[in-house]
């Protein structure tokens, strides 16, 4: 098939497609704008009816400047033939493809993972005060590991005393003296230390009970059917109970009172004095209790640094939730929500598609052209207004001679030249009529128009 007939069919599909192109683009800008219309709904505030007249009113006005945009570019830039023209047509498709992008592609996808997008959201901000809930009960049982070395501490306190009554095994003479006291008191300081850790065990269990049920009915939230609004105002009061449990953990942590009281087992030791009968064994006394001292100082110390390391743990963060509307959702989280977005831009910028096709087309219907005779070039229309206009002049013509004759006046001869049918090619005559013709003298055409009736 030529170049020229490949042109000429093109133009016929280009022509019977007209229709067809019309109702793709409006059904594409139509259903940006439905998709428009849901997604800038969950941004407004007030009342219901001007919340629908404001977001019909915006998403008609996408919808119509997408369809204009796109009808414009569809009927100009393929018919552009210099580089320059189709270069800057491009750059303002580009343009207004972003904006097309800014005001109407990012409401599309809000429309389409809007919800998924804010359930997202719920779900790593559970993860988030699970984290927080974890650690703020960790630090809370800190104080828990002291636990073995207080009991050791105060069971080796109680153990010498034992021996040393029944024995005597430090001063060498068995007894109840004031070795004995001293290591009893120790032994019962070191008890009611132990004590206070144990009892702080149980309100640290109560209350990360109380926050993992939080956490369970913020996860049922998460999962629930219905309107995510809805779901998001009750996940946003179950987060402000999880976070006053949180705090509680933290100011339930005894590890300060633990630091508290291993320092005064040093600063508040309070020897007793040496009872002994003789100044032999009441010398003896003041050495185990010299030596004492500095046991329940190493132990004091020992004791203080573990409780110091456990209050010197990162605290929990103070963590607010912010509820998120659907559109801010599906910005945050765009990452995750590909498809959604390319769904989203695909029908806002699908005729760019048919753009560039009837570009294509378009050129190489040029290319076509080019090969055309100047006679394969003229259109019937072309031939009928040409038809007619050598009919108006005939006729003018005639008027023009007709005048003329009747006031006596020869017509130039520029006019008669003009006004004479145009030559038909000459046709070779037989010999006898050719050799009559020279004998023959030719009037001009002016003297027998004269004589004309």
């Amino acid at each position: 098939m030529s170049h020229a007939a490949q042109s000429r069919r093109l133009k016929d599909h280009i022509a019977g497609l007209e229709t067809m192109t019309r109702f793709v683009l409006a059904t594409l800008a139509l259903a940006s704008g439905v998709y428009t219309y849901l997604g800038v709904r969950s941004l407004l505030d007030g009342s219901a009816t001007v919340v629908f007249f404001a977001a019909v009113i915006y998403s008609a006005s996408v919808s119509v400047a997408m369809y204009g945009f796109w009808t414009y570019l569809i009927r100009f830039l393929p018919e552009m033939r210099d580089g320059g023209s189709r270069l800057a047509l491009l750059g303002i498709m580009a343009v207004g493809s972003a904006m097309i992008i800014a005001m109407s592609s990012w409401l599309n996808a809000a429309a389409l993972a809007g919800s998924a997008a804010v359930e997202q959201h719920l779900a790593i901000t559970i993860e988030e005060y699970t984290a927080d809930l974890d650690q703020a009960h960790g630090n809370a049982l800190g104080a828990l590991s002291l636990l073995p070395d207080i009991q050791r501490a105060g069971e080796r306190f109680s153990r010498l005393a034992a021996d040393e009554q029944t024995s005597g095994a430090l001063t060498g003479t068995s007894g109840s003296g004031s070795v004995v006291q001293l290591l009893s008191q120790m032994a019962a300081q070191m008890k009611e230390l132990e004590t206070t850790i144990q009892s702080s065990r149980e309100p640290i269990q109560q209350a990360f009970e109380q926050g993992q049920k939080h956490l369970a009915t913020m996860r049922g939230l998460v999962s629930a059917p219905g309107p995510i609004e809805q779901r998001s105002d009750q996940f946003a009061a179950e987060s402000v109970a999880l976070s006053g449990v949180i705090s509680s953990l933290e100011q339930t942590s005894i590890a300060a009172s633990v630091t508290r009281a291993a320092a005064d087992l040093s600063v508040g030791f309070i020897a007793p004095v040496a009872d002994g009968t003789t100044p032999d064994l009441a010398g003896r006394q003041d050495q185990v209790m010299t030596t004492i001292r500095g046991s329940v100082a190493a132990q004091s110390k020992a004791l203080s640094d573990a409780a110091a390391e456990i209050l010197n743990q990162p605290k929990v963060p103070e963590r607010r939730y912010v509820p998120l509307t659907s559109a801010e959702a599906v910005l945050r989280y765009a990452g995750d929500f590909i498809p959604s977005w390319a769904g989203a831009i695909s029908i806002d910028l699908l005729p760019a598609v048919l753009v560039g096709i009837m570009a294509v087309v378009h050129g190489i219907m040029r290319r076509g052209e080019d090969d055309l005779e100047e006679a394969d070039r003229i259109t019937a229309g072309d031939m009928l207004r040409s038809l007619k206009y050598n009919e108006l002049l005939q006729a003018k013509l005639r008027a023009q001679r007709e005048a003329e004759s009747v006031a006596g006046i020869p017509a130039p001869a520029a006019v008669v030249a003009e006004a004479a049918p145009p030559a038909e090619p000459e046709r070779p005559e037989p010999p006898a009529r050719q050799a009559t013709a020279e004998n023959v003298t030719a009037l001009a055409l002016s003297d027998r128009k004269r004589f004309d009736p």
